[in-house]
Order: structure tokens, then C-alpha cells, then sequence
């Protein structure tokens, strides 16, 4: 039955829900796609031929919901914030929950910053993020997500009774670590976990070999 007011029926009411879902979903797989490609192989591989063959959508449905590759770069960078940002909450729940002790603290918080991946994915991870810079767009994106993470890494310090570091000197301090220990060939998180201590000590912790 037509309905009067807009020329519409019943079943096109009943079917633009379920068109409006599919291209959300669509949409949705588009940019986990290019985010993927961000942080693997670097956003200079983010192209609409590469996005569409991750998503396994056709071609021009990277062009349809986008109106360029910097729309999709954005739209992908904050799919990667929102990953750093649960990240952080997860390592917030874990030392709620298991009430982490005083020298516990330097490893969750380490953990809360570095992703969880083997040495060469973290190796990976790095050299994206210094490259970021290079892309204003995903560069934009990044700042504009760095309240959110701060606010999750904040739960972390909050739940493990740290007043006296701020979330940014936190990240700068393990991403610095790990800049270092791969321009060094040193283990990344055992410098990070090294240096947080310090930080978290106020002073410099005694180093290997060194009594």
C-alpha cells in the first residue's frame, strides 16, 4: 500500500532500516580496513584499490562513503585511537581487579602504553607512529583523540594510586624508551619497564651489574 503522504509503501518503511544497517556495516568495514593498513604497512598504503580488497567491498563503495582519501584517513585514525584508548581502559580494569601491589605498578602502567605484540610488530608500531607526522590528516586525527587516551591512561594511574605522574609524561616516557631501545637494538619493554620505575621512584633505579 502507497502511503499517501510520500509516495512511499509499507516495505520500503520496513526495508530502509535494514539498507541503512548494511551501509553502516559497509562503512564500518572500510575504515577498520584502512586502519588496518595504517598500522601495518603505514598510511602510505591506504589506497582505495588496497581498502577495498581488505574490506572485500567493491571498489567504488570506498568512494561512495568517503569524499577522499583524507576523509577515510581520518575516519581510520580515530579507529586507531579508539584501539590505544581501550587498551588503556583493559589495563585499567585488570589492576582494578587484582588490586595490583606498589611494585606492580611500573609493569601495568607499561603495559598500558605499549601494544600487546611481539618485537617486530612493536618495531612496526613505532615506525608508523613517527611517520604519522608525515600525513597532516591522520596527524590531526591522532591529536585530536590524545584527550581520550589521556583519560583512560589517567584511570590506570588512578587505580594504582599514582598522583604524582601525568598521562603525557607517562606516554612520553615509555614511547621514548621504546624509540630508544629499537634505534639501540635493546629490549623495548625492558627499558620502559626500567625508566617508569625511576620515574615512578623519583630517582634512578640501580642498573644491571651495577650493585
Amino acid at each position: 500500500m502507497a502511503d499517501a503522504a510520500t509516495g512511499g509503501t509499507a516495505a520500503d518503511d520496513r526495508r530502509t532500516p535494514r539498507r541503512q544497517a548494511r551501509g553502516a556495516a559497509r562503512r564500518d568495514a572500510i575504515v577498520h580496513a584502512a586502519a588496518h593498513l595504517i598500522l601495518h604497512e603505514g598510511p602510505g598504503a591506504v589506497t582505495h584499490r588496497a581498502v577495498a580488497a581488505r574490506a572485500d567491498v567493491p571498489l567504488a563503495a570506498t568512494t561512495y562513503y568517503f569524499t577522499g582519501l583524507d576523509d577515510l584517513i581520518a575516519a581510520a585514525g580515530q579507529v586507531v585511537v579508539d584501539g590505544w584508548v581501550q587498551h588503556a581502559r583493559d589495563a585499567a580494569d585488570r589492576a582494578g581487579r587484582r588490586a595490583a601491589a606498589p611494585h606492580d605498578a611500573p609493569a601495568v602502567l607499561v603495559d598500558a602504553v605499549l601494544p600487546a605484540a611481539d618485537a617486530a610488530e612493536v618495531r612496526g608500531f613505532y615506525e608508523h607512529l613517527v611517520g604519522a607526522g608525515r600525513y597532516p590528516t591522520l596527524a590531526r586525527a591522532y591529536a585530536q583523540g590524545r584527550d581520550r587516551l589521556d583519560a583512560a591512561l589517567g584511570h590506570v594511574l588512578d587505580a594504582l594510586d599514582v598522583d604524582r605522574v601525568s598521562p603525557g609524561v607517562l606516554v612520553a616516557v615509555v614511547d621514548g624508551a621504546a624509540v630508544s631501545a629499537l634505534s639501540e637494538g635493546r629490549d623495548v619493554r625492558a627499558l620502559a619497564l626500567r625508566l617508569v620505575a625511576e620515574l615512578l621512584e623519583g630517582r634512578p633505579a640501580p642498573r644491571p651489574g651495577r650493585g
